[in-house]
């Protein structure tokens, strides 16, 4: 793409920073006993959905492997949406935090299936 020369200004990967930075400070008021289970779990897919877009745009020379780099994106931010669930049905999360994150997450997913539906306009280079 002409409009774009790195990842780190793609809207869809700016977004898929902060959705870390506010899970993180979330989870921190979770049980200690969740350490290792819930907090571990939606920390780690919420800060995969950035690594894939950035996997994927060093993969861009082929379209087909960018596409499924940012397929494995989107499943890593409904992996995020279903922890955020669980965290909710535990009362971990207030109905606040738990729609803005819900929000965040199926907003990064319709901005990564238009990326995906596009893929040839990134894939030129």
């Amino acid at each position: 793409m002409n409009y774009v020369r790195s990842f780190t200004e793609l809207e869809v990967y700016k977004i898929s920073r902060k959705l870390p930075k506010a899970i993180f400070e979330t989870s921190k008021k979770f049980p200690a006993e969740e350490k290792f289970s819930l907090t571990d779990q939606v920390r780690r897919s919420s800060r995969s959905i950035g690594a894939q877009i950035a996997e994927a745009w060093g993969k861009r020379k082929y379209e087909r492997h960018f596409i499924s780099l940012l397929t494995d994106a989107d499943s890593e931010q409904y992996e995020t949406q279903h922890w955020i669930e669980i965290a909710s049905e535990c009362n971990y999360l207030s109905d606040t935090d738990r729609n803005q994150m819900l929000d965040t997450c199926q907003s990064l997913g319709r901005m990564l299936n238009s990326m995906i539906a596009k893929a040839h306009l990134f894939c030129r280079l």
